[in-house]
């Protein structure tokens, strides 16, 4: 990597903020302000014991402009993506880095020669997940450009269609089939607005499978959901506007109340055509949380529902309500039976991922303030335990902002809720960031640890645990 970097990294100096303070952008400015610089800390400060089972690294994703952008067009879903790591070994902080992925923007701006690989459609930013497959680490983004490989310390290695093996755009919601090793994604492409694809990576990192999926509109289809049987497509009113590209906006797609809302069940290894599709009330769907099969052959899955997105607002979400919802799909009567588990607002559902694709019984949510615009949590956070009816709360404490938890199991074979949740904790009070280690099952008990990151980190998107 070129020697930007090393410019740029320091062993304690905190990130700077790349706008002005009043900057009326909401995704720009305040919480949301993006950093200007990259740097490396590792004189972290540690509170409590951390587990020495946790070796690995916890990254988490998100948009951070490298230049600013005009605000009158900027969307939050294109900012150029920067992740942000802490590497955990030996009951030991070992560092935190922060790196944006190199689009050729990116390199241009930093000075820096285009990094190396293939690229594919108008874009390749990638900036909505980060994860582990096939011993890399990968960059994602949906709908424009290519995987982005990244090194264990977060350096752009290539744009990388997984070694060739892939022909078109991929998704930032692949999910991993745990009892095959397989990631299975719904993908779709911003200058094709007749067909998705349902796409299968292998253990190896080789796409296995890509099946066309007709559909209409364009519709953005940002995350699916897997069972034993079945992939689920979310199909949704929200679809590509040629009146919102034509305005000037980064993200060309809004609500259309014309667009019928469905539920696709494409069967695992069926043709496109032997999709079922189940008419659903009108809403909007970011992100599942599980799904599985019933003995009388349904389909369960539990998501966070939107009552719309994209209405009015070309900056951000813009939806008036989002509850917790089970729904029970009927693949022989094509319907679709809608139970709210719970009404107060919340988002980025997870559970175990041992389980997905089974029956299980915990997830954890991200709580939001009602009407919220700016996508930013509640100081504290949800763990719902599905076969009680329950939900328990981790208070976090005033001016504290939690992101998106991830659940890491103590063992391979350990009980679904022993383990620990990991995530970015932002402390508005002193404009710093913990990344905070909580005990699922003493979920309202005080953290088992925290490590202090001298900044804040601006609420990203995606978050996960690679294991060394």
């Amino acid at each position: 990597m070129a020697s930007t970097i090393d410019d740029l990294t320091t062993r304690a100096g905190p990130a700077k903020p790349l706008f002005a303070a009043d900057q009326p952008h909401p995704y720009l400015s305040g919480i949301h302000a993006p950093l200007a610089r990259e740097v490396t800390v590792t004189d972290l400060q540690v509170t409590g014991t951390i587990p020495a089972a946790l070796d690995g690294r916890y990254l988490r994703i998100g948009p951070n402009p490298v230049s600013p952008p005009d605000p009158a067009k900027y969307h939050w879903f294109v900012g150029d993506g920067m992740v942000h790591g802490i590497c955990l070994s030996d009951g030991k902080a070992q560092w935190y880095r922060n790196r944006w992925v190199r689009s050729k923007a990116v390199s241009a701006a930093l000075g820096e020669a285009p990094a190396p690989g293939p690229r594919n459609g108008m874009s390749d930013t990638a900036n909505t997940n980060v994860l582990g497959h096939a011993g890399k680490t990968w960059a994602l983004v949906e709908a424009v450009g290519f995987p982005v490989e990244m090194s264990d310390t977060l350096d752009t290695v290539a744009h990388n269609p997984f070694g060739g093996t892939l022909t078109g755009t991929f998704s930032a919601h692949p999910h991993l089939d745990p009892l095959t090793g397989e990631l299975h994604a719904i993908c779709y492409a911003g200058t094709d607005p007749t067909t998705i694809r349902h796409v299968v990576v292998g253990k190896d990192g080789k796409v296995t499978r890509e099946e066309p999926i007709a559909v209409q509109d364009g519709p953005s289809i940002h995350d699916c959901m897997i069972t034993q049987r079945f992939v689920l497509i979310f199909d949704l009113p929200l679809t590509f506007s040629m009146k919102t590209l034509l305005a000037g906006h980064a993200f060309p797609y809004a609500w259309n109340p014309a667009h019928e809302a469905r539920v696709g069940l494409l069967p695992r290894n069926g043709k496109g055509s032997d999709t079922i599709w189940c008419p659903v009330s009108p809403c909007h769907v970011f992100h599942p949380c599980n799904a599985y099969d019933t003995p009388d052959g349904k389909v369960i899955v539990d998501l966070a529902v939107h009552d719309r997105m994209f209405a009015e607002s070309t900056q951000g979400p813009d939806s008036q309500t989002v509850t917790f919802e089970r729904w029970t799909i009927d693949p022989v009567a094509r319907t679709v039976d809608r139970k709210v588990l719970d009404a107060d607002p919340q988002e980025f559902p997870r559970p175990d991922e041992r389980r997905l694709g089974q029956p299980y019984r915990y997830a954890y949510t991200m709580p939001l303030p009602a009407g919220s615009s700016d996508f930013v949590s509640l100081p504290h956070y949800y763990k719902h335990d599905l076969q009680a009816g329950t939900r328990e709360t981790h208070e976090f404490g005033a001016g504290r902002y939690p992101g998106e938890f991830v659940f890491v199991p103590r063992s391979a074979d350990s009980a679904e809720d022993d383990g620990w949740l990991l995530g970015y904790v932002i402390d508005t009070n002193d404009a710093t960031t913990d990344l905070v280690i909580l005990d699922a099952a003493s979920f309202t008990a005080p953290p088992v640890a925290t490590v202090k990151i001298p900044h804040r980190v601006p609420p990203g998107f995606h978050g996960n645990w690679i294991a060394a």
